[in-house]
């Protein structure tokens, strides 16, 4: 018997697993489908493609999507300990303020970005130091890139070129603007969720790890979730829990462990012959980050032929080089029209050429990429269950690009990308063309993005606060059982997920264990003043779409 049992131990679950466990009279339980950590190439940040199509990760593939030319799309998942945080690239990255604030204004309360940038704060350990936005001697290690790749260097130049105002800290007063990424590393190796939260914890003794283990159900009785129903070496076995079952299996595997344990909705259960506990919404609500891939050949060296033994020695004496890059090292965040009040594209910058395909092999040339990344989709998907068999694969569908919104910010991005690769600092950088529009055109753009479009591996809100859970994360209609992971975001997140998600363990381990919310952070009145001035400095030197 376990007084708390977590299903999953990626970035959500390895955190709250260590937050809970911090009370040493209770006993945590994780479960994890994946195995161990102990691939050496995890820990090598520029190695995580060789990951995909490996045992550490679920395999998944979408439905096809009628956005993108009915095309299929790779969607890679860390099933392992550390999760996707263990085959990311690892980017330090909390969307903008009024992401957060949005979702307290939308119903839920202390949700706000004032309410959560503490918890941002206790997670890190950021080599900048301490300051209003950042925290020190937190257990996520977050770092600069040891990497720094000219190429990179140059893209963030050519942005600057174009009009992107610089910025130095994209988690710091203002989000918008063109600079080099921070990154969850400690001493140039991956730092994931794992690394951070999980192993060190375990230590303690009052945390249990099951890995290769799925988990196929939650059990009920009488009305409250009691344990999980898990198969491991062939066998299922039931792990009870005392007081909570806590899923953070993310935004695929969390619905679809919901969906298999009869809440969700109703006539989808029926039909799969599965009796409805709870008729939720659980599944819909699928919103992801969607990407493109502009890309150029260069005769300047790039990261495809940084693994060499001279930068493996390098790596593994004193974590510096090549190999410590996590590929897209910089970007910029952009508004591409002027009325809208937060950026609605990311780029990310890389030091080589980026397959035009997920599923591609990587490119055997030396080039240099621009990825145009779409923030706010206006778009919803959905995941669904395809049998009642638990290790069948769900049925996913993103819905990329079948609202007027999303094409609209996505072609005046690709437009952006390609005005920043003309620019002088690029221009001398490039050989040829590799993935480019065929013009700049609208209809060229658009039929660019259908045949190249694909994930960014951010899918979020399929278990939303608001529809399916409460601001305290409990599933409506049940006690017992909560959900905390990117599966409870309401609206999407203007950036990359691992921080937010962490950081949404957080903020749950302390609901859960009854702890009042952290205090927010005095702002000081030279702090106040130097946001309003940044602010002010940025509106004079950004650009929108040509």
């Amino acid at each position: 018997m376990f007084d708390y049992v977590i299903v999953g131990a990626g970035s959500a679950g390895c955190a709250l697993a260590a937050r809970l466990g911090e009370d040493p009279d209770v006993r945590v339980a994780v479960i994890e489908a994946g195995p161990p950590d102990d691939e050496p190439v995890i820990h090598m940040p520029l190695a995580f493609r060789q990951l995909w199509f490996s045992r550490f990760e679920w395999g998944l593939w979408s439905e096809r999507e009628p956005g993108l030319d009915d095309r299929r799309d790779l969607l890679p998942r860390g099933r392992v300990l550390g999760g996707s945080s263990s085959l990311n690239t690892m980017i330090y990255m909390r969307g903008n303020r009024l992401d957060y604030d949005g979702w307290a204004a939308g119903g839920c309360p202390e949700w706000g970005y004032e309410d959560l940038l503490p918890y941002f704060r206790r997670a890190e350990d950021n080599e900048r130091g301490e300051g209003y936005y950042h925290g020190v001697d937190g257990p996520l290690s977050v770092s600069e890139g040891r990497s720094k790749h000219p190429l990179v260097a140059a893209s963030i130049a050519a942005a600057v070129e174009a009009g992107i105002a610089p910025n130095d800290d994209h988690n710091g007063p203002v989000h918008e603007g063109a600079g080099w990424f921070q990154f969850t590393q400690r001493m140039g190796r991956r730092c994931s969720s794992a690394d951070a939260y999980l192993h060190p914890a375990a230590e303690r003794g009052n945390l249990d790890v099951l890995t290769d283990a799925l988990a196929t159900r939650v059990l009920f009785e009488a009305g409250r979730a009691v344990g999980v129903e898990v198969l491991r070496h062939n066998t299922l076995q039931a792990f009870r829990a005392e007081r909570e079952v806590i899923v953070c299996a993310g935004a695929y595997h969390s619905p679809h462990l919901l969906l298999l344990s009869g809440i969700g909705p109703a006539d989808e259960l029926r039909a799969l012959g599965i009796e409805p506990r709870l008729d939720l919404p659980v599944g819909r609500n699928l919103h992801d980050h969607m990407m493109t891939v502009l890309a150029w050949l260069t005769d300047r060296p790039s990261l495809r032929t940084a693994m060499t033994p001279e930068n493996i020695a390098l790596f593994e004496q004193e974590g510096r080089g090549p190999l410590t890059s996590g590929f897209a090292e910089g970007g910029a965040f952009i508004r591409t029209r002027p009325e809208l009040p937060a950026p609605d594209i990311q780029f990310h910058f890389t030091g080589g050429a980026v397959a035009r395909e997920a599923a591609d092999p990587p490119v055997t040339q030396d080039g240099f990429s621009i990825l145009p990344t779409l923030l706010a989709p206006t778009s919803r998907g959905r995941v669904t269950l395809r049998s009642r068999i638990a290790h069948v694969k769900p049925l996913i569908q993103h819905n990329y690009l079948t609202t007027e919104d999303d094409q609209r910010s996505m072609i005046d991005g690709v437009r952006v990308a390609l005005d920043i690769a003309a620019r002088p600092a690029l221009q001398q950088q490039r050989r040829a063309d590799f993935a480019v529009p065929d013009s700049d055109s609208d209809a060229d753009i658009l039929a660019f993005l259908r045949r190249t479009g694909r994930t960014l591996y951010h899918p979020m809100g399929t278990c939303a606060m608001g529809p399916v859970v409460d601001a305290q994360l409990r599933v409506h209609g049940v006690d017992g059982l909560r959900v905390a992971d990117a599966s409870i975001i309401p609206v999407p997140i203007r950036g990359n997920c691992n921080a937010p998600v962490i950081t949404v363990a957080e903020k749950a381990a302390d609901l859960i264990r009854g702890l009042p919310r952290l205090p927010r952070a005095a702002q000081t009145r030279t702090e106040a003043g130097l946001v309003a001035g940044a602010e002010r400095a940025f509106e004079r030197n950004t650009r929108c779409s040509p």
